[in-house]
């Protein structure tokens, strides 16, 4: 668009100089010749008068002594001076007319010289083409330095008026881009002409209202998940009351099921990460995979389970909030716990990656997954599983700018490796990390 405005520009201040340039040129053209033959016209002018004083033996001298060639036709039929042909003109002249007219090679200026003895005298100068456009190359060439000169000053003006719309008009598109990135915080400087700040008004409206929307859409979505908390506790106490073990145990389970996925639900309602575009997180995953590794290493204490944890000591940071990756690691862990038997050995093991991010799998020797498609919401193989934790796991790692893949462990069972992104500006830091050459190993 900038280099539109500025080409319009050119265009039209062209057509102004070539409006005016034309005439211009062509009346510096007509004043050359002009001058030329008004000088002409006065030397023989200044000839004719001594034409008319001077004796004729005395004339000849006279004449060859001009500053240019001048040719004296006299009357009686005599030519005094450069020898040239009596033509038409020169007779018309000769009537008593003075005048000027074209010849070949240039003009000649013909002075009628009237009162002599034997009639009427004409005085011819000529004036070749050449002296006609003296000095008029110059000056075209002059005029056009001048008009590139006024142009290169027009697009200089241009593309200063061109700049000052067109940044309001860049920072729209950032901002437009940044919003639909996901990044709802972001807003634009209402600046330029009129009718760009009413844009840029009405996009931060926009991203205002959309942002409470989404506000309003998460603090309902708790609600009503908080709400489905007071008729699960009715179905708990009425599952409490039943006589049989199997109803009672297969119900309690079904409803702890469903108290997770209420959970989930309220959790992934309150987190504030609407607004945020993908790696703006940032997350030490070392530290939380550490704190949540404690948390569950007492269930695996209680269970005989043999847990090996694999963290690196230095900070391992992954655009993920503290948040999600506490999320994604509950989650897989509970998988571990839910669906494998007490005493089976599992892995949890952090790996920064070398161009930053991280990688986290965790394997146990279970039965492992008989499906793939474990990955996709909804979907389970297991009893007891509704499909949603895995989801979950994924969700985190794709908005982290990674990936969740499902595949076996070496021992047989089931290893899920999430890779996270790393965060803006530190692509590169998962080199610094292994550069630091220690890992810690916990049991």
């Amino acid at each position: 668009m900038k280099n539109r405005l500025i080409l319009l520009t050119l265009a039209t201040s062209s057509l102004v100089l070539v409006a005016f340039m034309i005439p211009l040129a062509l009346m510096v053209r007509s004043a050359a010749a002009e001058h030329a033959v008004d000088d002409a016209a006065t030397q023989a002018q200044a000839t004719a008068s001594l034409v008319a004083t001077l004796d004729r033996t005395d004339l000849p001298a006279v004449v060859g002594q001009s500053v240019r060639p001048v040719t004296v036709f006299l009357p009686d039929g005599g030519v005094v001076g450069q020898q040239a042909v009596r033509d038409d003109a020169i007779r018309l002249a000769a009537t008593g007319r003075s005048l000027t007219t074209a010849a070949p090679g240039g003009r000649e200026v013909l002075v009628a010289v009237a009162g002599l003895p034997d009639g009427t005298a004409v005085v011819r100068t000529f004036v070749p083409d050449s002296e006609l456009r003296r000095g008029v190359a110059r000056t075209w060439m002059i005029l056009g330095a001048v008009a590139l000169g006024l142009l290169a000053v027009t697009a200089a003006v241009a593309a200063m008026l061109a700049r000052s719309l067109i940044r309001p008009l860049t920072a729209l598109v950032d901002a437009s881009d940044a919003m639909a990135s996901g990044d709802l915080t972001v807003r634009t400087a209402e600046a330029g002409p009129q009718e760009v700040r009413r844009v840029g008004s009405a996009l931060n409206r926009l991203a205002e209202r959309i942002s409470a929307l989404l506000q309003h859409e998460r603090e309902t979505v708790a609600d009503l998940s908080h709400r489905l908390r007071t008729p699960l506790t009715a179905l708990r106490i009425d599952a409490e009351s039943l006589r049989d073990p199997e109803d009672h145990a297969r119900i309690g389970e079904g409803l702890d099921d469903l108290e997770r996925v209420i959970t989930d639900i309220i959790r992934t309602a309150r987190r504030p990460s609407a607004g945020e575009p993908p790696g703006a997180a940032r997350a030490d995953a070392a530290a939380v995979v550490r704190d949540r590794t404690t948390f569950w290493s007492a269930l695996a204490e209680e269970q005989d389970r043999l847990m090996h944890v694999d963290l690196p000591p230095q900070p391992v940071w992954v655009a993920a909030t503290p948040e999600d990756v506490s999320e994604c690691v509950d989650t897989l862990l509970d998988n571990v716990f839910t669906h494998t038997d007490e005493g089976t050995p599992f892995t949890v093991r952090l790996i920064a990656a070398t161009d930053g991010g991280a990688t986290l799998t965790i394997a146990d020797s279970g039965p492992g997954f008989p499906d793939p498609s474990a990955v996709v919401r909804g979907t389970s193989t297991r009893l007891r599983s509704t499909g949603l934790g895995l989801d979950i796991a994924t969700r985190v790692a794709t908005r982290s700018g990674g990936t969740l893949t499902v595949t076996a462990s070496t021992s047989g069972g089931a290893a899920v490796v999430v890779e996270f992104g790393p965060p803006r500006g530190d692509a590169g830091a998962g080199r610094r990390a292994l550069r630091t050459g220690r890992r810690a190993s916990v049991r």
